[in-house]
């Protein structure tokens, strides 16, 4: 093992054991090594668990792997989980569709800063590119570099957002990414102390959208602790699937949310 670890990772899964292969590869090439990994399993099947069990006989970070039985989408449940059982001060959450990039947890850590919510991005690739990873393109680092035929793919709109996979760090380059945006759930980090303070992630959302990034965003931002962009930082890449529709329930429990003046919610890591 590493040495002690100084942030979570807190991965979002659901019954994609391939992807989570892909993501442990990736996480296992940081340039920053000093984490623990929390899977936050949605109900997933054996196969999920194999690949976790897996993983701890040869990653060199410590992995938890956090189940519940599949009652149909309550992923805020599991993250809320995976909030009290991280052990280090700061968390960084993404989805098991999303592979990050070499310096992803570095850029995460290197920016950190109180009072603040890291926004991250990701470039969302298209079909052809996601059925053309294997384990030899992740270990290899060859994910993260640019061919014709993903030229190709952003051109004919198969990809987009491909220009959140170019890397900025120099200071006055920042000044023109830096922008304003909203939360992405996943690709995010924050203190611990901060989604406590909140009482963590609204489980009353029942379906994807709202509730992982907007309600937890607009909380947060209730109690002070703003937005700030990681655009062209801490990048990661999206396995492509079919489109997921965002239920209206969901939209409605927002508004009645921004209604609230409570920047608590209900339903959250304390039951009110």
């Amino acid at each position: 093992m590493n040495q002690k670890p100084l942030l979570t990772l807190v991965i979002a899964v659901y019954n994609n054991p391939r992807a989570l292969q892909f993501i442990f590869a990736a996480l296992a090439r940081q340039s920053f090594p000093q984490f623990e990994v929390i899977v936050a399993d949605d109900g997933s099947g054996r196969a999920v668990a194999e690949v976790v069990n897996s993983a701890k006989q040869w990653m060199p970070f410590r992995i938890k792997h956090l189940w519940h039985a599949d009652k149909g989408w309550r992923k805020n449940t599991m993250l809320n989980y995976a909030v009290m059982e991280a052990t280090t001060e700061y968390l960084i959450f993404f989805d098991g569709d999303c592979i990050p990039s070499e310096h992803f947890v570095q850029d995460h850590f290197t920016h950190r800063e109180q009072r603040k919510v890291l926004l991250g991005r990701r470039v969302e690739h298209g079909k052809r590119w996601a059925d053309s990873l294997t384990m030899d393109t992740i270990t290899s680092g060859e994910y993260e570099q640019y061919r014709l035929a993903d030229l190709a793919d952003a051109v004919t709109g198969k990809s987009v957002r491909l220009e959140h996979g170019i890397r900025v760090t120099n200071s006055i380059l920042r000044s023109f990414t830096d922008k304003s945006t909203g939360l992405l759930g996943c690709n995010f980090s924050t203190f611990k102390d901060h989604l406590i303070a909140v009482n963590g992630f609204d489980e009353s959302y029942d379906g994807p959208g709202f509730g992982e990034d907007t309600d937890i965003f607009f909380r947060l931002n209730k109690t002070g602790v703003m937005g700030k962009s990681l655009r062209n930082l801490a990048i990661q890449y999206h396995l492509w699937h079919p489109f997921t529709t965002v239920p209206e329930r969901n939209r409605l429990r927002f508004e009645e949310a921004v209604k609230r003046s409570d920047h608590r919610c209900m339903n959250g890591l304390e039951k009110l």
